[in-house]
């Protein structure tokens, strides 16, 4: 874990990348108590280390599905429901943290990118059983900017300083298969790239990253805040890869491009 200093920072975008109705603005000046980050997603090793040490069975090994970005999958997959208004998802049997990808697929060969198809609950208990708990919604934004005030990422303005990805997100026409310019198709290690000022790997892209906090505005209260947008995220269709982003999902969501990292009260 890396420690993040207590402090005030402008949490929040009112900017031209920014998007209004997500409840990014306004541009407002919050505290934050020190306290720790870990410097990384959760990998899959260390879930594999809390299901081996506890016994536990995430929300898609016990409904027994998940959704899978259809570009991940085989060409001789056989059809599967797509989600209404996004066909690129396709619901998986078998799919879950140990098979990113469906049946086919393992954890094992891919042991340090992030666990995905983990829902909220999941995430919160890996928390409790590593001695920690997830970060509200402004420690995770006071962590991503790195000590930096008011910049869309988490090292600056610039989305690829001097033609060189900091990230990892989608390259070219989504949902089309793209050139992997930053190296990656799908989701990556999570030390790739270089950290931000506070230490962090990986605070925007790669995998969304589930918060404490419920989403507002939000129907009937029952989203819960990600962050830091994932290695789907494109300009011509999701801005949502920039420190301020959010997004409101369902506890029990669960897909092949979420996963969670977590705090800790500074003792």
């Amino acid at each position: 874990m890396v420690a993040v200093p207590a402090g005030e920072f402008l949490m929040g975008s009112e900017d031209a990348l920014a998007y209004p109705a997500d409840g990014e603005g306004p541009v407002r000046t919050v505290h934050v108590d020190a306290f720790r980050m870990d410097a990384c997603t959760v990998s899959n090793a260390q879930f594999a280390r809390f299901a081996a040490d506890t016994g536990y069975h995430s929300g898609a090994e016990r409904i027994g599905w998940s959704f899978v970005f259809a570009g991940l999958l085989p060409d001789v997959f056989p059809p599967t429901r797509a989600v209404v208004g996004a066909p690129w998802w396709r619901q998986v049997e078998g799919a879950d943290w140990r098979h990113p990808d469906g049946p086919h697929s393992t954890w094992e060969d891919r042991a340090d990118h992030p666990v995905v198809h983990v829902d909220w609950d999941d995430a919160r208990a890996y928390c409790t059983w590593a001695g920690k708990r997830l970060p509200t919604e402004a420690e995770w934004e006071r962590a991503a900017r790195g000590g930096l005030h008011g910049k869309v990422f988490p090292w600056g303005d610039e989305l690829e300083p001097g033609g060189r990805p900091r990230m990892n997100v989608w390259h070219g026409a989504f949902p089309e298969r793209h050139p992997t310019a930053d190296g990656w198709y799908g989701s990556c290690p999570v030390n790739a790239f270089e950290p931000n000022g506070f230490g962090l790997y990986n605070a925007t892209g790669n995998v969304w990253e589930w918060c404490e906090d419920p989403f507002s505005p939000s129907r009937d209260g029952q989203l819960r805040v990600t962050k830091g947008g994932s290695y789907l995220c494109h300009a011509s269709y999701c801005r949502r890869y920039r420190v301020a982003a959010r997004q409101g999902l369902p506890p029990d969501s669960a897909t092949g491009n979420v996963g969670f990292r977590c705090a800790l009260d500074m003792a």
